[in-house]
């Protein structure tokens, strides 16, 4: 899924003000502007639009994280340079602090019905055999059962 789609997304379920914005990057680490935030939440149609690359939103999803549980004892998380559905799912997880009944009623709110045990194969290694590569339409309706569900609830 694309990088600035899920940005705009989490800033619009979250109703994040690029200040909030901003905060959650330095939270985790990197200093970012008003200017570069609002580049990626444009459409792509926009002449300044400007792509966020996985390393940077890995970023935001520590920053979120750490909003959202507190901040661990010790050296902040390293952002991944590469991302995946799977580890963006997981990050989403782990800051709402949501246990697998909580990601199929989310995916459920969204009209899409998973088992127990297709979700746990997203949390696997990717070299163990039950491992499964989350697809695309899984977190579109996973940010959208995200939608229905904490969308002005905060």
């Amino acid at each position: 899924m694309d990088n600035n789609v899920i940005l705009r997304r989490l800033r619009y379920n979250f109703d994040f003000t690029d200040a909030q914005m901003i905060s959650l990057f330095k939270s985790a680490g990197m200093e970012v502007n008003r200017s570069e935030v609002s580049n990626w939440l444009k459409k792509e149609e926009d002449d300044n639009f400007d792509k966020i690359n996985d390393k940077k939103l890995a970023t935001f999803l520590n920053g979120f994280i750490i909003e959202k549980r507190g901040k661990k004892e010790g050296p902040l998380p390293v952002a991944e340079k590469t991302l995946t559905n799977n580890i963006i799912l997981r990050k989403l997880k782990i800051a709402l602090n949501l246990k697998d009944e909580d990601v199929l009623e989310i995916l459920y709110a969204a009209d899409m019905k998973i088992s127990k045990h297709e979700l746990s194969a997203f949390f696997r290694k990717s070299g163990q055999r039950q491992y499964r590569a989350c697809k695309d339409q899984v977190l579109r309706n996973f940010l959208y059962g995200m939608q229905l569900m904490y969308k002005n609830r905060e």
